[in-house]
């Protein structure tokens, strides 16, 4: 029985944290033994704010791969690829943006609250306006059932939907199928300021962090602001360490830590050293797996180009029927 498919994709702007490791990748390392699965990494995507200074996207990208295998993405079970080595995406990116209604990207939620954010970039472009139809290419050129999305971004997912619903409609053809939510639960990872983990806050504990730069970080996290003392009491949920317990720690680390915070049983770094050595349970094999792979760029680049390949094949079916359905097909009878 053919396995139902899901597509998911990572953009190259950075180095991932431990919140993208707990909360989407070991989700996908999950999903990868029940769905056909496609992880890409987003490195055109990365151009629609960064295209001013590209010469990063080339470093994230081979990082974004290194971290995709470290973290339990199988090449054997998942087709791992990078965006631009499959211009499949490009063409039905093109034939796309001619069915797309001005007015529906102009809507999507991201398309302001981004360029209020990203005040000190110029995203007056056409990349960046038409960053969704580009999306959907990359959903919809696999015909992927699902996509694994948390529960505030449905709304990003729905224009997706509705190009395809359009596409569909206009060429009186089934082309593609709407793409649909995969409702995961992704836990709320705190920084080391309290915030949300977060490279644009610079309070992330990233993947590629040496074991002495993580225990560094996480001994500087801040704690409940009324602990100033040692014999202070404190409420552990005010305390981003204490979250972080939630996601690396035992449940009887967790109420320890959490009876020792209200009653001053336990001070802020023996907290801090617990929480310091659960990280480094749950990271060792991923820094081992990040060792091995930075020492052999090779392997790395013949994974992106064998799942690149792969992806070109599935992505030329799906574009030889839109060109059918178009009537774009120019064959000598």
């Amino acid at each position: 029985m053919q396995k139902e498919r899901v597509l998911s994709g990572i953009q190259a702007s950075g180095k991932l944290h431990i919140g993208n490791l707990v909360g989407a990748l070991k989700n996908w390392v999950t999903l990868q033994d029940k769905y056909d699965c496609f992880y890409f990494v987003a490195d055109w995507h990365a151009l629609t704010t960064g295209y001013e200074e590209p010469s990063t996207i080339k470093e994230s990208t081979n990082d974004l791969l290194i971290n995709f295998i470290a973290s339990g993405l199988d090449p054997d079970k998942s087709t791992i690829f990078i965006q631009s080595m499959v211009p499949e995406h490009a063409e039905l990116h093109l034939l796309l943006s001619m069915i797309t209604p001005l007015g529906w990207l102009e809507r999507v939620p991201t398309y302001k609250e981004k360029q209020e954010q990203l005040k000190d970039r110029d995203l007056s472009t056409y990349g960046f306006l038409g960053y969704p139809v580009l999306q959907t290419a990359d959903i919809i050129i696999y015909r992927a059932k699902h996509v694994p999305v948390g529960i505030d971004q449905f709304p990003h997912l729905e224009i997706s939907r509705e190009i395809a619903r359009r596409f569909n409609y206009l060429y009186k053809k089934e082309v593609f199928p709407e793409p649909e939510g995969l409702l995961t639960e992704f836990p709320k990872v705190p920084g080391l300021d309290g915030r949300k983990m977060s490279k644009s806050y610079d309070n992330a504990i990233y993947l590629s962090d040496s074991p002495e730069v993580v225990e560094q970080k996480i001994r500087t996290m801040m704690t409940d602001p009324a602990r100033k003392r040692r014999t202070d009491t404190g409420e552990p949920e005010l305390s981003p360490v204490y979250h972080l317990h939630k996601i690396f720690s035992s449940k009887e680390e967790i109420d320890e830590v959490a009876h020792g915070c209200r009653t001053a049983g336990i001070g802020c770094i023996d907290c801090k050293k617990i929480l310091i050595k659960n990280v480094f349970k749950y990271m060792k094999p991923i820094w081992e797996k990040r060792n091995a792979l930075l020492s052999n760029p090779d392997l790395l680049m013949e994974i992106a180009k064998g799942g690149s390949q792969k992806a070109r094949q599935a992505s030329e079916e799906t574009l030889y029927i839109v060109r059918e359905a178009m009537g774009l097909i120019y064959e000598s009878s």
